[in-house]
């Protein structure tokens, strides 16, 4: 894990750091807020966690656009751990504990390197991941977008909640739809013009602006005598910074909060890092997971102690980071800061933003979000790939997004196997000519000696295939009463002790019957694994030929001595050389 200390920031870089972490900053303060609601604590602390855990996990962090905090995932989670909490005082100091807790299993993760074993995590599943995940981003906009408020059961699918708020969420808000609208037209308005002259990407602040200004103006976010606005607006922030606070532990609570904590550093892990990959793929950014890894755990632990809503990378914030133009990992640090100053100084002007507006917003994020060039590109590739793609995003659509990264990755797992698992053989002649190569089905085979080409994978999955094979080469050899054959091993991979196992079987029962088998172009490591299990006991040194840089290949050596032994083969050097493999 290497941190790179050279500082070459420009004025430039500066500007387009700054007008992504302002744009970013409009959107968190919502949803840090959103977020803290629905893990059942108080707004403020969904707030802390944008300011502190953004600011600590951009400090530390690998990737360039990844933008930390408080996620609807990681708050779903912990609400379910705060149940049972009877006081509120209670189940705010769990929460700080949690937080902790996170931090210090996601910074051992880090420690032990387990970090790099998300690099397998299918593009597929990634993909997939982001198609369901936009999906969901956009179906949860669709009652702030009509003004109207969200209805339905917890436990309902969102296509029943998402039909549940369109048809019995009460009349609709044509302000907040032509607020939201408008907001969404001129914001692709303003992309346009920012990509046709090359002008800063604040095409999404500047609409963000132009719709709160709006509705100032026309004072439809301004609170009525009954305190009741006409559009449906953020809400009031806080003036308030976090402070460091050491959370009460109670060793009841350790043992309580012990599962959710595993849950909340293997999901945020999961989470942050399938987004920072994703966008990876478009930056070309080489990422350190393990680094990532680290920065996570250091924003939560840090954010435990100031009072935050345990985070991760955050698909939503992530996504506007990036489409806005930022560069570095100052983004996250401007945004984390714009935030503080919204919360200490700009708190009343912030609950003029309006929810309508914000969707709007939101809705070209979720379509961007999905990278329809490479989904159709995978969905064509292969059928592997394509159900990875459908599976990952139905699990997200209709389980949860936390459990659709997990579902994709056991999917590919299941089907990856028995891919890997598929063994080859050819056989192999001698031609008049002295060539070595793979015999074609008119061809006449040797009737002195079999040479087999084994490929593919000598593990536990392919038994099943390499016990046919060697069967196959048993009966051959009886029914043509050859007694001779080479075996090819050259191009077998990752050999474990059930192959192993099959293949002393297949030598001992051999050399009962008084057929020679030799195996040739044994690599390194399959000759340390039969030293190991003692083959040079009981099997004769001249039966196994090593991959060598020698003039001659191993297999050319094994046919060589094979004649030999037939007393067909002369034992001029000229004439041995004649040789050749194919």
């Amino acid at each position: 894990m290497s941190f790179n200390l050279r500082f070459n920031y420009t004025s430039d870089t500066a500007r387009r750091d700054l007008v992504a972490g302002a744009t970013v900053a409009a959107i968190a303060i919502p949803q840090a807020m959103a977020y803290a609601l629905i893990a059942g604590v108080d707004p403020r602390f969904g707030l802390y966690s944008a300011i502190v855990v953004t600011l600590v996990a951009s400090i530390f962090g690998s990737s360039s656009h990844l933008i930390n905090g408080p996620t609807n995932a990681i708050s779903l989670v912990v609400f379910s751990s705060l149940i049972g909490f009877d006081s509120r005082f209670d189940a705010y100091q769990a929460m700080f504990l949690l937080g902790v807790f996170v931090g210090v299993i996601q910074i051992l993760i880090s420690v032990f390197k387990l970090g790099d074993l998300t690099r397998y995590i299918s593009e597929s599943v990634v993909l997939g991941f982001m198609a369901g995940a936009g999906l969901l981003v956009a179906i949860g906009q669709v009652g702030n977008f009509l003004g109207v408020a969200k209805t339905g059961r917890g436990d309902h699918s969102v296509l029943v909640r998402l039909w549940e708020t369109i048809t019995q969420s009460g009349p609709y808000n044509l302000l907040a739809i032509g607020l939201g609208l408008g907001t969404l037209l001129a914001a692709l308005l303003l992309r346009r013009v920012v990509k046709k002259y090359k002008l800063p990407q604040m095409d999404m602040l500047v609409a963000l602006i132009i719709a709160s200004a709006v509705a100032i103006y026309f004072g439809w976010s301004t609170p009525k005598p009954d305190g009741k606005t006409l559009i449906s607006v953020v809400g009031t922030v806080p003036a308030a910074l976090p402070s460091f606070h050491i959370p009460e532990i109670n060793f009841e609570w350790v043992t309580r909060l012990a599962g959710s904590a595993l849950a909340i550093s293997f999901l945020g892990l999961l989470e942050a890092l399938a987004v920072a990959k994703s966008i990876a793929t478009h930056t070309r950014q080489p990422l350190d997971y393990n680094r990532q890894c680290l920065a996570e755990g250091l924003g939560n632990l840090v954010g435990g102690f100031y009072q935050s809503l345990p985070g991760s990378g955050s698909l939503t914030r992530s996504a506007i980071n990036y489409q806005s133009g930022a560069v570095t990992r100052m983004s996250g640090i401007y945004s984390s800061l714009i935030v503080g100053v919204v919360v200490l100084a700009l708190g009343p002007f912030a609950r003029f933003i309006p929810k309508s507006a914000l969707a709007g917003l939101l809705f070209i994020t979720a379509a961007r979000l999905i990278d329809w060039k490479r989904l159709g590109y995978a969905v064509r590739a292969s059928r592997f790939d394509a159900t990875l793609v459908f599976v990952t995003a139905f699990a997200a659509i209709f389980i949860s997004v936390e459990d659709s990264i997990l579902i994709g990755v056991a999917i590919s797992l299941l089907l990856f196997v028995p891919r890997v698992s598929k063994l080859g053989i050819r056989e192999l002649i001698v031609t008049p000519e002295r060539v070595v190569r793979e015999r074609q089905p008119d061809e006449p085979r040797s009737d002195t000696l079999l040479i087999y080409d084994l490929e593919g994978e000598l593990f536990f999955g392919a038994a099943p295939e390499l016990d046919h094979y060697l069967d196959a080469i048993k009966q051959e050899t009886i029914s043509t009463g050859i007694k001779y054959v080479v075996l090819r091993l050259r191009r077998t991979r990752t050999p474990d002790v059930v192959a192993i196992e099959h293949l002393e079987h297949f030598l001992r029962n051999a050399e009962k019957r008084g057929v020679t088998v030799l195996l040739a172009g044994v690599r390194p490591n399959l000759a340390k694994i039969l030293h190991n299990v003692r083959f040079n006991e009981w099997l004769p040194p001249d039966r196994i030929y090593t991959e060598k840089d020698e003039v001659y290949s191993a297999t050319l050596n094994a046919v060589r001595h094979a004649y030999r032994l037939l007393n067909q083969e002369r034992t001029d050097e000229e004439k041995e050389a004649a040789y050749y493999l194919v």
